[in-house]
């Protein structure tokens, strides 16, 4: 974000907590990185912190900045307020990462947040011309709620079998390593909850996989049902988009409901499903939604409006 706000002609800067920290490098054109003792600010700047860190807004109400606390997560939202603050009375607004985010801010707060979604870089997370054929490949994160994936995959074999699918597991790589791993793989299974806006379902429809499982809350930014009789169906208004269907997909932590999806969607490659190129389509026609350049022009946007 600050590296769009630098590019687009806004005087963005990172303030860094301490001179030890990981530090972005070697970004062209990239927004400058100041130390945290070194910033001044004034009631003409604009303040913006992540959720989960609300001390670090101090420098900007001792400089009656205008403030915003930047909502990647939900389920960071109240996590490390101060014991007897709350967000009603301080002087700060919000952004958003999805609208599904955005609702729970009104609903626990009544304070609105303009929405600002992340971005997949589309050279990177691209589908392959073709699957290879073969043994059906499920693509899965080990580090996101570890329990909950191996139960899964106990209910699916003791179901199915243990030699119907190939299990890779997505750990240690970099965003190349990653996209090659997704356009190898048939399936993605999603485990992660809670999410502000995952983006591992998103790199996995981008690389021509069909994905099931959890949506976080927030994945239900852009995830939309494929199944006909889905077992699951959020009670949250769901924005309009331009795509349909792009996976399968269940209440977090309904890992029966989870391997019950990895069977359907396994059942769908084995018999050539004609509905799957549809679904697949549904995901690139999301992937494209998110790409970096939409990113920028919404950056752009909320921060023209600012």
């Amino acid at each position: 974000m600050a590296d769009i706000l630098h590019q687009g002609g806004h005087e963005a800067c990172l303030v860094m907590r301490d001179k030890s920290g990981w530090r972005p490098e070697g970004l062209a054109d990239s927004a400058p990185v100041v130390d945290w003792n070194t910033i001044s600010l004034s009631s003409e700047d604009i303040w913006l912190v992540p959720e989960g860190w609300p001390n670090a807004l101090s420098p900007g109400l001792e400089a009656k900045a205008c403030c915003f606390s930047y909502v990647q997560n939900w389920a960071y939202l109240f996590s490390a307020l101060p014991e007897g603050v709350n967000w009603n009375q301080l002087p700060v607004e919000f952004l958003a990462v999805s609208d599904p985010v955005a609702h729970f801010i009104k609903e626990a707060t009544h304070l609105d947040a303009p929405v600002i979604r992340p971005g997949i870089d589309r050279s990177i997370f691209h589908a392959p011309e073709k699957k290879k054929s073969g043994t059906i490949t499920v693509a899965y994160m080990p580090r996101k709620n570890k329990a909950a994936a191996a139960q899964i995959k106990s209910i699916f074999e003791h179901r199915v079998g243990t030699d119907i699918i190939r299990w890779r597991p997505i750990d240690g790589l970099d965003a190349f390593g990653v996209a090659q791993a997704l356009r190898s793989s048939h399936i993605f299974l999603m485990t992660g909850f809670p999410e502000g806006c995952p983006l591992p379902p998103l790199e996995a429809m981008a690389c021509g996989c069909l994905p099931i499982g959890f949506t976080g809350l927030g994945g239900w930014d852009y995830m939309r049902q494929a199944q006909d009789i889905p077992r699951f169906t959020p009670w949250w208004p769901l924005r309009p988009v331009t795509w349909g269907g792009n996976g399968f997909w269940c209440a977090d932590g309904d890992v029966l409901d989870a391997a019950l999806c990895l069977e359907e969607a396994v059942t769908m490659l084995t018999e050539g499903d004609m509905a799957l190129d549809a679904i697949l389509q549904s995901g690139q026609d999301t992937a494209d939604a998110y790409s970096t350049e939409e990113q920028r022009k919404s950056v752009l946007a909320v921060w023209d409006a600012l």
